[in-house]
């Protein structure tokens, strides 16, 4: 087959638009945000192309607007499980004999409507749904979706491209199969983007899936369906499925057919579904594909030929972006005393100069965490800091959920390395910062290194290329995306392939061909155009 058969149009990065004021498009997504914000609507689970609009009536409240309601959703049980996993089943012989070309259709089509007439109402719904401000949603829901959809078809192509040698009267082939089963999909709340590729990828490869969606997050979720729907992608080829989490896990895990799980969430749910499908291994067809990228406790070290300007807009913008609710954002910091008091006071001035509010004001750098129980667990780290000897916080610290879930942008300098604020995950808008002495410099990597048992991010800065050069070497275990003179935010699909190990997952790097290798099982092909017709060997001829 000739490499022209395999032409796509070339993966760009989808352009970020500004919603600058006077734009015509803030003007058009404000007026979305309006018109939804009006509407309550009725969300239904999608299994097997059918709505199903059956079971609890649970209500969608905006986390800025608590008494607020969007809408509902229908929480399902055990038989919509059993419903889901028979439509996936059912779907899948037709879905995985489709050729590659058409399934990459739909999911290029799915990314320029995303581009083009949902553009609006994607922001809209992820903005009202879990609170982001418009970039943080453009960036996210948009933006990285698209590239989602379209990168992925690319690397798609590039692993069907990838053959075998075939020498003289042999043709080798190597066929890219889907898994024999379905795929579970469970996503997070903090990246719409997540959402949708979390199902999107593993059905690009020719699996049918089951997705499960943060309850805070099926607002969102509500349109990524109605997208791929208005795409084409056939009935029960993704199914979104509304149900808690241990009823979904108890059948889905002790499923013969289940074959992977796709993963975005807590270390601690991850791994206690690890431990389940490991005891469960008995039961399935094939060993499970098990992907999963979890938290994180992300650092700044700072040399003390740092740019303190750099410094202080990264720690700031990495930590506080979104509240903090990126498994990539900056949550503990090391700076050397020499360059502290400007970085200090750099940064406490940005915080005292960001505004916080709805989303649906332009002018908010800030915005509620997602829920109260994000809100209790944060603001319960802000005590701690409060009340504690060795901790000051030197910004923010105040929050009220009265009408929304809202926490300050806080920091908090404390005088000993090993603090539990510098070592538990926060996942909210709390940077925690230690300041050490110039001269133990080369103490800071084996401790940054050591303190927390994840490795998904990282960031350093400095001038001198002697040190970026011996800090990449010493914390070339500690994060899977690592910055030099960067924000440890802000990885961009078909630039940084993003995902971490140790706490922090199985490194599969979504929106890469490295993730999309897990949803196929390779099968070689020999064929053999001159077969042999006797049994003997040349060597044992006659003399």
């Amino acid at each position: 087959m000739s490499d022209a058969f395999f032409q796509l149009p070339k993966a760009k990065n989808e352009p970020v638009w500004s919603y600058a004021p006077g734009s015509p498009e803030k003007a058009a997504l404000k007026a979305k945000m309006a018109e939804m914000k009006d509407q309550v609507i009725e969300i239904p689970q999608t299994l097997g192309g059918k709505k199903i609009l059956e079971g609890e009536k649970i209500a969608i409240r905006p986390p800025h607007e608590h008494k607020h309601i969007l809408g509902y959703y229908y929480k399902g049980g055990t038989q919509h499980v059993h419903l889901a996993i028979e439509a996936a089943m059912a779907a899948k012989p037709s879905w995985e004999a489709m050729p590659w070309e058409e399934r990459a259709a739909i999911f290029l089509k799915a990314a320029d409507l995303l581009a083009g007439p949902y553009r609006a109402k994607m922001n809209a719904a992820t903005m009202l749904g879990q609170s982001k401000n418009a970039y943080q949603s453009e960036i996210d829901a948009v933006a990285e979706f698209c590239d989602f959809l379209r990168f992925n078809a690319e690397y798609m192509v590039q692993i069907y491209k990838e053959q075998p040698q075939s020498p003289a009267l042999t043709w080798n082939r190597m066929e890219y199969r889907a898994l024999e089963g379905f795929v579970f999909a469970i996503t997070p709340f903090n990246f719409t983007s997540i959402a949708g590729n979390l199902p999107a990828a593993p059905a690009l490869m020719g699996n049918t899936v089951i997705w499960k969606p943060a309850e805070t997050q099926i607002y969102s979720a509500a349109v990524i369906m109605e997208i791929f729907e208005a795409a084409g992608l056939p009935p029960g080829v993704i199914n979104l499925l509304l149900v808690d989490g241990p009823i979904a896990g108890d059948i889905i895990f002790s499923h013969a057919d289940f074959a992977g799980l796709h993963f975005t969430g807590s270390t601690k749910v991850f791994q206690g579904m690890w431990t389940t499908i490991g005891k469960n291994i008995t039961k399935y067809k094939s060993y499970p594909r098990i992907v999963g990228e979890t938290g994180g406790k992300d650092f700044i070290l700072a040399h003390p030929s740092a740019n303190p300007a750099a410094l202080a807009v990264a720690m700031v913008r990495g930590a506080f972006e979104f509240q903090g609710q990126k498994c990539s954002a900056a949550s503990r910091a090391y700076v050397p005393r020499s360059i502290w008091p400007e970085v200090k006071e750099k940064a406490v001035a940005m915080v005292k100069d960001m505004k916080m509010g709805s989303p649906e004001d332009f002018r908010n750098f800030i915005t509620a965490v997602i829920d109260e129980r994000a809100f209790d667990k944060i603001t319960n780290y802000i005590v701690v800091a409060r009340d504690a000897k060795d901790a000051e916080i030197i910004a923010g610290g105040k929050y009220d959920k009265s009408k929304g879930y809202f926490i300050e942008p806080t920091m908090v300098e404390v005088k000993d390395a090993q603090h539990r604020l510098m070592q538990e995950e926060i996942f909210g808008p709390v940077l925690s910062i230690y300041v050490y002495e110039d001269a133990d410099f080369d103490q800071m990597t084996a401790i940054v290194d050591s303190t927390s048992p994840y490795a998904l991010t990282g960031a350093i800065f400095a001038q001198d290329r002697g040190v970026i050069h011996s800090l990449s070497q010493a914390l070339r275990n500690a994060a899977g995306n690592f910055y030099i003179n960067d924000k440890p935010t802000g990885a961009v699909v078909g630039q940084q392939p993003f995902g971490g190990a140790r706490a922090s997952g199985t490194n599969d790097k979504a929106g890469s061909v490295w993730n999309l290798l897990r949803w196929v099982s390779p099968r070689a092909m020999k064929e053999n155009f001159d077969p042999p017709v006797d049994y003997k060997y040349p060597f044992m001829g006659e003399e």
